[in-house]
């Protein structure tokens, strides 16, 4: 078990509402650049100012007394940054919905919550059913790329319209009232809500602060497809400077990075592995970047450690999850260890316990990891999908891992079902239900396999129904691969004679995977990678 004791937290932090820091900020820091984005500068009393006037007037809306949940996008706009701190203030609960999604996942986490407002994309607006927006009162969030502004129903709208209202005549918020609700996803895909605190959020405010090394002095590039919370919440706190970059080509992301001279610049694994394999890479120099940080999905050490010696900087990655508001692990740049997800931030405890029987594993030994701070949820929204802990305090992540003896964190596994593809949740029971429909399935079972690129693909175990040439069951597999979104196709297809279960008929797809590994999977006569146009047998 690997922890440290002590959080470093900037004065005041200490049972702190969400909104505080970006108060002292505008205090402290008036006229600094708080957002640079396509829609203009920002300075932190500027963001202050408009988060009051929003906060005002939701509370009109709302009434007074604040405990409601609101939603809202969490588009990479400074318009997030004003809705996400203005509900805060104004004594309320944020929502944050996944603008990406589709319709149908969306109008869950709207079930699941029913706020009476919402700040959504018309995109949002236009994918989500009708009915799921029944009595939600709008609020128009910019599209990704598109500048927002003034307009009917927008933040600027709203805050045009507001009455003034100073920060002590907003409901008052107690360290352990709920401030947020982020939702993920279970093996079924079905979303759920995770309550966090005040007290969680700046609490993990100042321990990703620590972890990234951020100061009032930091510029950071957020080259990120959503404005994540934490990215948000730890630039406020430490009154950093934050630079939104939309452009998805991580090449113009560097560059953008050097006009701006951030010095720390956050990103996805895949957007990594697209730059590591760039022809324009040897062009690229680091300028007045000193880390790059990533976090989402496994980052490849290849391509850690190929970008580390390119720019001549530490490229780490970070791990967390929505219940631990999220960070809890982070590399370090003063000793970088590709691979690794870093030690535990700051106050954070881990241990490794065996799958099975729960006992504590030693260094080097593969287990659960399980994860115990101040930043756990209380709970989730809907307290059948669970306890948030257990009897002494321990989260378990339903990830699988191990820890070295310097107390770094290599993860190698999941337990439960579900894998990503780029950023995308691929549940394998979707595409067994997808693949089970055509006519030449007879059974089928579906596991990831890590993927240099998106890290990690689907691969289809296959019983065909009569015929076992490996022409048609690729033929079938590219049929169903037609009707899939991009990250739930199936890129290797494996017939196998049939499909090991357990004993009541569960698909055990953590021994299938390692079956497949150590190549001793019973049954199988072949295998064809899948491509657009056809297929290589093996």
């Amino acid at each position: 078990m690997t922890r440290i004791p002590h959080v470093r937290r900037p004065a005041g932090t200490e049972g702190a509402r969400l909104d505080k820091p970006l108060l002292r900020a505008a205090r402290r820091h008036p006229e600094r650049l708080a957002i640079r984005s396509r829609a203009g500068d920002v300075t932190f009393a500027e963001l202050d100012r408009s988060v009051t006037r929003c906060a005002s007037a939701l509370a009109a809306l709302t009434g007074p007394g604040g405990g409601v949940t609101i939603g809202v996008a969490n588009v990479l706009h400074p318009a997030f940054a004003v809705a996400y701190y203005a509900i805060a203030r104004s004594g309320n609960v944020a929502a944050v919905l996944n603008p990406l999604q589709p319709g149908r996942l969306l109008g869950q986490s709207l079930d699941a919550t029913r706020p009476p407002v919402a700040f959504l994309t018309p995109g949002m607006v236009r994918g989500c059913a009708p009915a799921r927006l029944r009595g939600v009162e709008v609020v128009a969030l910019p599209e990704a790329g598109a500048p927002g502004g003034a307009g009917a129903g927008t933040p600027a709208e709203l805050i045009a319209t507001a009455p003034a209202a100073p920060p002590g005549l907003l409901p008052p918020v107690r360290p352990e009232q709920d401030a947020c609700v982020l939702f993920t996803s279970g093996t079924t895909g079905r979303p759920k809500g995770v309550r966090l605190t005040h007290r969680n959020l700046t609490v993990n405010a100042a321990q990703t602060a620590d972890a990234h090394g951020l100061t009032a002095r930091t510029v950071t590039l957020n080259h990120l497809p959503l404005f994540h919370p934490m990215h948000l919440n730890a630039a406020v706190l430490a009154g950093a400077s934050q630079v939104l970059c939309e452009e998805p080509d991580p090449v113009t992301a560097v560059r953008a990075a050097h006009r701006a001279q951030a010095d720390r610049y956050f990103t996805l694994p895949v957007r990594l592995a697209r730059l590591a394999a760039d022809s324009r890479l040897p062009d690229l120099r680091a300028g007045t970047l000193r880390a790059v940080f990533s976090g989402g999905a496994p980052l490849a050490a290849a391509d850690a450690v190929a970008l580390s010696e390119h720019f001549g900087i530490p490229v780490l990655q970070g791990y967390g999850l929505a219940e631990t508001s999220p960070l809890t692990h982070c590399g370090r740049p003063g000793r970088p260890k590709p691979g690794s997800v870093g030690p535990p931030v700051a106050g954070t405890e881990c241990r490794i316990v065996d799958v099975d029987d729960r006992t504590v594993r030693p260094p080097g030994v593969p287990g659960e990891v399980q994860v115990r701070g101040p930043q756990v949820m209380p709970g989730y929204l809907d307290p059948s999908d669970g306890p948030a802990v257990d009897a002494d305090g321990w989260f378990s992540t339903g990830d699988v891992g191990h820890v070295d003896r310097d107390g770094d964190l290599f993860l190698l596994d999941r337990t439960k079902d579900v894998f990503k593809y780029d950023n995308w949740l691929v549940a394998p029971g979707e595409i067994e239900r997808a693949l089970a429909g055509h006519p030449d399935v007879g059974d089928c079972a579906v596991v990831d396999h890590p993927d240099r690129r998106h890290g990690a693909v689907a691969h289809a175990l296959v019983v065909p129904r009569t015929d076992r040439a490996s022409e048609r069951l690729a033929a079938a597999v590219r049929s169903v691969n037609r009707r899939l979104p991009p990250y739930q196709q199936v890129r290797r297809v494996i017939g196998i004679d049939a499909i090991p279960r357990s004993p009541n008929g569960k698909i055990e797809r953590r021994r299938l995977r390692q079956h497949l590994r150590d190549g001793t999977l019973a049954g199988v006569y072949c295998q064809v990678e899948i491509t657009d146009r056809g297929g290589r047998t093996r």
